[in-house]
């Protein structure tokens, strides 16, 4: 692949699925996740392969409710590992959130693997022992009781619907980055940022950074309207198809 050069008109694209097959080898991707990622960049092309408006309002707004909570967590799973590992560092520098590794397929070689991702690009990862904290029957429900567990505000980019589902039922406000709009992941989350992971993260970073130098004072919002940022979605799609062929 290094001999694709940047003029490449899918440049972005090849080089980032060359990352997640490398990373599948080595085992810090699930080869599940490689049928996930194809997914979501089918989406990605249908909202033109940039951030819609609506979705950089909602991260706009999950930076707000990042620096406003009490105990901000990051939940990173492989493929968010292998896709974006220097922009979690500098949301979690932005952020001041904690970070935890969270997996689907879940052994402690994996967690291991993972782990090293981020700390090699520079993010603090918070380890120990786990429980069985969110009520689900497979290991997305393993999380350390002082982490996820005590959280009140859970990113989660890429996640699992059931798990999303869980984690709003326990009265956590959470945040999620999917490409789809009709996932259940979007569908149940507290604030839906439709938008590509490496375009999103850096996003919200940058609104931390922006209202921190502010230094206003930030306040929970009393509700959100999850399906107003999952409406301006879909019709970011049909603007898309609207133009497809000019």
């Amino acid at each position: 692949m290094s001999d694709i050069p940047t003029s490449h008109p899918r440049y972005k694209s090849l080089m980032t699925r060359q990352r997640l097959a490398e990373h599948a080898v080595t085992g810090v991707v699930s080869m599940e996740g490689l049928t996930s990622h194809g997914r979501g960049e089918a989406f990605d092309y249908l909202i033109g392969e940039k951030t819609p408006a609506v979705a950089l309002e909602a991260e706009k707004l999950a930076a707000r409710v990042l620096l406003a909570a009490r105990h901000p967590v990051l939940s990173i799973n492989g493929n968010t590992a292998a896709l974006a590992a220097p922009q979690i560092a500098e949301l979690q520098q932005a952020s001041g959130a904690e970070v935890e590794v969270n997996l689907f397929h879940r052994t402690e070689e994996r967690i291991t693997l993972v782990t090293n991702v981020l700390q090699d690009a520079g993010v603090v990862v918070s380890e120990g022992p786990v429980e069985r904290c969110v009520p689900l029957p497979h290991d997305r429900g393993l999380c350390r009781p002082e982490g996820i567990g005590d959280a009140d505000v859970v990113l989660v980019p890429l996640e699992d619907g059931d798990r999303c589902e869980a984690l709003v039922g326990m009265g956590k406000i959470v945040i999620t980055v999917d490409l789809n709009p009709l996932d259940r992941t979007s569908k149940m989350a507290t604030i839906p940022i439709i938008d590509e992971v490496t375009r999103a993260l850096p996003n919200i970073a940058a609104e931390c950074r922006r209202l921190r130098a502010a230094g206003d004072t930030l306040v929970m919002p009393e509700s959100f309207d999850g399906k107003y940022f999952l409406a301006g979605a879909v019709e970011a799609i049909a603007e898309t198809l609207r133009h497809a062929l000019d």
